[in-house]
């Protein structure tokens, strides 16, 4: 299931925006101190490096991504999670808008 809103959070309202505006994203902390964000990447093929380990939940559009170490492109949509390990990175390559939020673990 697609998550549609969040409610009783603190939201940092400076955005986050990196390769150049084609991902931009709002930083934003839950009442019991779980840290997320919410953002969306514009149609690119860019490699994202973690710190902490993440789970992506699209919530619109959909992508492409490959995990560090293999080979093979997965595909995201609307209400599907996909992991990436802590101090990893991933590819993800989106032809339409890829809206997300990003758990961190």
């Amino acid at each position: 299931m697609t998550t549609q809103s969040i409610h009783n959070v603190t939201l940092t309202t400076q955005a986050n925006v990196y390769f150049d505006g084609k991902c931009v994203s709002h930083s934003f902390t839950l009442a019991d101190g779980t840290k997320k964000s919410v953002g969306v990447v514009l149609p690119s093929t860019l490699t994202f490096n973690t710190g902490a380990a993440e789970i992506m939940e699209c919530v619109g559009g959909s992508c492409e991504y490959k995990l560090a170490g293999t080979s093979d492109w997965q595909t995201s949509s609307p209400g599907e999670k996909f992991g990436i390990p802590a101090n990893s990175s991933f590819d993800i390559r989106v032809t339409e808008s890829y809206h997300y939020i990003c758990h961190y673990a």
